[in-house]
Order: C-alpha cells, then structure tokens, then sequence
C-alpha cells in the first residue's frame, strides 16, 4: 500500500497520539489545512485512519485493522524491534512464530542467518524465511484467513504442540493496564498460548502503541514471557511487573531500514 512521507508520518502520529485535530497536523508540518484534509481523505478511504469532527483517530478497537494497514502503522519502530530479535537469536535454532505483522518483519530481519527452523501458521513469515536457502521451513495446514494469510483454529494449536523449539516469536493485539495480554479473537489467543506452552524461551513483540490498546479477548500476561522486545520502554507498572518477575526487556536498537 503505497503512502507518501508525510501520509506515513500522520498515521504514526495518530497511532501514537490518539486522535490529532487538523489544526495540529497542518502545523506540524508547515502545510495549509486544506492540505492535511487531503492525506487525511486518503488515509481515511483506505481504511487507516478514522475521520472526527476536526481531526482523525484510529479505527474503532472492537476489531483489528487489515493486515496491509498494519503492515504501514509504526513501520520504522518494529524494524527496530526486529533488528533488536535478530541480535537475540543464534544460528541454527528451532523458532515458532504466530501471526502478525511484526513477526513477519522480524523473520525478514533475520534473513542472513544460517541454518534457522521455522514453524509457523503465517504465510508472509514463510515467504520471508524462504529466501534463505539454510532455512527449513515447516507450516501449518488449513483455511487461510485471506487478508492476513495465516491459518488460526485447531490445525493450527496441533501443529504447534507437535513441536518443541528454542524460540517462541509472537505479537499482540494489545496490554492492558494490568499487564493482560490481549487480541481480537479467541482463537488468535489460543495460537499464542499454545507456541508458549511449546518453547524453551518466549519472545514477545509489539510496539509501544500496543500499551493500553483496546482489545477483547485475553490470554495470558506480560510477565509471562521471557524476554519482551519493545521500541520504547512501557508504563512503569508493566515494567516494574516484568522486573519482579525477572522478565528480560530488550529496546529495539539503531536506525531502522529505510
């Protein structure tokens, strides 16, 4: 999905922020608001961003945003998170991974690794993981969700207890301010949980906008993982969870890729 600069911009912006009036758009970047209404159009048509009297938001959290919409929120902070995963594992481990965008961009960061085994229920992280020729590759059968090409739903939880890897790699819907885990689905939660309860270490990944946002379905806690990747540190209270419960907290490092 093809957005310019500063259309990109706006939409971390509101990820970020919450709902951004027109006003405040226009002056940040030095453009008239006739302007800003214009990438606001075409945010809003595609389904990115949600129009409110005299700003935009973010799609009603009742349930998540298309995976190509995904894939263009917070782009640049999860390419941090990934480089940040990329220097965690080793060749030549056994990894699961579960849907999501961040996975996917994860399995594309460890691209020039040697000797990796992949499970997964994504076909945008198979995709990615096939271009290394030292990689196996294992997925699990079933219906594809079409937009998000994973495959969620009792294939999927016994393809994963069939496997014990090193590394279990998964996103998240949202955190509550509890430090709950959360999702869309009942069925997205299960996938999650059962890839936990099947790796020697569990890597959660999201991106700060992940905190306090609203999801449904819960599975799970913060505190649970072993090590959670994240491009800025989270609200005190998650972190001084995952610090008594000695949970590793890895910042996302360096300049993304362009």
């Amino acid at each position: 999905m093809s957005l310019t600069g500063r259309q990109h911009t706006i939409a971390d912006i509101v990820a970020r922020e919450g709902f951004t009036t027109v006003d405040s758009l226009a002056a940040a970047f030095s453009v008239t608001t006739q302007t800003i209404r214009r990438d606001l159009r075409s945010l809003c048509d595609r389904g990115i961003l949600r129009r409110r009297h005299g700003g935009v938001d973010l799609p009603s959290g009742n349930e998540n945003l298309p995976y190509p919409m995904r894939q263009i929120l917070a782009l640049r902070e999860k390419q941090r998170i990934a480089r940040a995963v990329a220097d965690y594992v080793p060749d030549g481990a056994s990894l699961a991974f579960s849907i999501g965008t961040t996975p996917e961009i994860v399995a594309t960061a460890l691209s020039g690794h040697k000797n990796l085994r992949v499970f997964t229920n994504n076909i945008n992280v198979a995709a990615a993981a096939c271009r290394n020729a030292s990689f196996e590759v294992t997925t699990a059968g079933g219906r594809l969700r079409n937009q998000d090409m994973d495959v969620i739903g009792p294939s999927a939880d016994a393809f994963f207890a069939s496997y014990k890897v090193d590394f279990g790699i998964f996103g998240v819907g949202g955190v509550d301010a509890d430090g709950s885990l959360l999702d869309f689905t009942e069925d997205e939660v299960k996938v999650r949980e059962t890839i936990r309860q099947n790796c020697r270490q569990s890597l959660l990944v999201l991106d700060h906008t992940k905190f306090g946002r609203p999801a449904h379905v819960r599975g799970g806690y913060i505190h649970e993982m072993s090590v959670v990747f994240c491009d800025q540190d989270p609200p005190e209270t998650i972190r001084k969870s995952l610090s008594d419960a000695g949970v590793k907290f890895v910042l996302g490092r360096g300049r993304p890729e362009e």
